[in-house]
C-alpha cells in the first residue's frame, strides 16, 4: 500500500516539480548534467510523439524530425523577431505552443496520405516530407540557410522541461485511453476491419498524426531555446533514428517504454563520450550505435523492454483496477 501511494502519479509530479525547479539553485549539479537531463525530458517528448503513430497506430514513420524542426524555427522566430526580448521569458510558453501548433499543420498535411499508403510506403512519403522541410529551410536565407537561425536567449529550463513531458504524457495519455485512443489500437490490429465495424480510420489518422507533431514541435521549441542555435543539419534523418530506437528499445504501444527509452538511450549515447575519448576512438564512431542499435533490436526484441505494457501509475484508474482484479498483468 505505501509503494502504491509513493509511485501515485500526484506524488511523482509534485517531486518532479519541485526537484526541477529546486536542484539547478542548489549549485550540487553542473550545467553539463542539467544539459543532459534536459535532453532526457525533450527526448521523451519526442518518443512519446512518435510512439502514437509507430507504437499504438501501427504506421511507420521516419519523417519526426522535420515536425521537431518545424517548431524549433517557428518557436525560435517569435522570440528572437516578434516577441520583445524583455517580454521573451513570459512568453516563451506561447512560442512552444505556437511551434506545436506550425507542426501540427504539417502533421495535419502529412496526414492525408495515409489514407492510401502504409508501412513501406508511408515511411517514404515521411521520408519525403523530412527532405522537403530541410531543403526548404537551407534555402530560406531569411533564417539563415544552411547556417543555421541564432539570437535566442537560454529560455529552456528544468522547470519548463519538465511542465512540457507531463504536459506530453497527459495529453497523449488521454488520446491512448479515449474512444479515439481504442481507433488507433483498431486501425494497428487490422484496418479494413476497424473500418468494417464503423471505426472513421480517415479521422483517427488525422487526430493522431496532428497532436503527435504536435507533440514534437514542443520538443523542437525546447532544443532551440536549450543549445540556442539550429540549423537543417540538426534535423535529418540521423534525428528520425535516434527517435526510432527510443521507441523500439522503451516498447512500441508503452508511454512508459517510451520514457524508459528515452532515459536509457540519452544517457548510454552521452556515456560513449569520455568512454570513446578514454580509448583514443573518434566520437564520429557515436553516429553507428544509434543504426546499430535498431538493428539489433530488431532481431532480439522488436517490441521493446516494455512493448504493449504500460506502467501501473500511467494506466487510468479503472484499468488498474482491473487488472488487479484478474485482468492482463502489467
Amino acid at each position: 500500500m505505501l509503494r502504491s501511494r509513493l509511485l501515485s502519479l500526484p506524488v511523482l509530479l509534485v517531486l518532479g516539480l519541485v526537484v526541477a525547479l529546486v536542484l539547478p539553485q542548489t549549485g550540487w549539479v553542473s550545467p553539463y548534467l542539467q544539459l543532459v537531463i534536459s535532453y532526457v525530458g525533450i527526448n521523451m517528448i519526442l518518443a512519446v510523439s512518435l510512439n502514437l503513430v509507430n507504437g499504438y497506430m501501427g504506421e511507420f514513420s521516419v519523417g519526426h524530425a522535420g515536425f521537431m524542426a518545424v517548431g524549433a524555427y517557428t518557436a525560435s522566430i517569435l522570440t528572437v523577431w516578434v516577441f520583445p526580448r524583455e517580454a521573451s521569458p513570459a512568453l516563451f510558453p506561447l512560442a512552444l505552443l505556437a511551434g506545436g501548433a506550425v507542426a501540427a499543420v504539417a502533421g495535419l498535411g502529412l496526414a492525408f496520405p495515409s489514407f492510401k499508403t502504409r508501412g513501406d510506403y508511408l515511411a517514404i512519403v515521411t521520408l519525403a516530407f523530412l527532405m522537403i522541410v530541410k531543403s526548404v529551410l537551407e534555402n530560406l536565407p531569411a533564417l539563415g540557410g544552411p547556417r543555421g537561425f541564432m539570437g535566442m536567449d537560454r529560455l529552456t529550463s528544468l522547470g519548463w522541461v519538465f511542465a512540457s513531458v507531463v504536459f506530453s504524457v497527459w495529453l497523449a495519455r488521454n488520446l491512448v485511453y479515449s474512444r479515439w485512443g481504442r481507433g488507433v489500437l483498431s486501425i494497428r490490429e487490422d484496418e479494413t476491419a476497424a473500418g468494417l465495424v464503423g471505426v472513421d480510420t480517415r479521422r483517427v489518422k488525422v487526430v493522431t498524426f496532428t497532436v503527435s507533431a504536435f507533440l514534437a514541435g514542443i520538443a523542437g521549441g525546447l532544443f532551440a531555446h536549450e543549445i540556442q542555435f539550429i540549423n537543417p543539419r540538426a534535423f535529418t534523418l540521423l534525428k528520425s533514428t535516434d527517435m526510432l530506437v527510443m521507441v523500439y528499445l522503451g516498447g512500441i504501444g508503452s508511454l512508459g517504454g517510451s520514457l524508459l527509452g528515452a532515459t536509457v538511450y540519452t544517457l548510454v549515447l552521452e556515456g560513449l563520450r569520455p568512454a570513446l575519448q578514454s580509448v583514443g576512438i573518434a566520437q564520429e564512431w557515436r553516429l553507428v550505435f544509434a543504426p546499430l542499435l535498431l538493428i539489433l533490436l530488431m532481431f532480439t526484441k522488436p517490441r521493446g523492454i516494455l512493448g504493449f505494457r504500460e506502467l501501473s501509475f500511467l494506466r487510468p484508474r479503472g484499468e488498474r483496477d482491473g487488472a488487479k482484479k484478474g485482468g492482463e498483468p502489467r
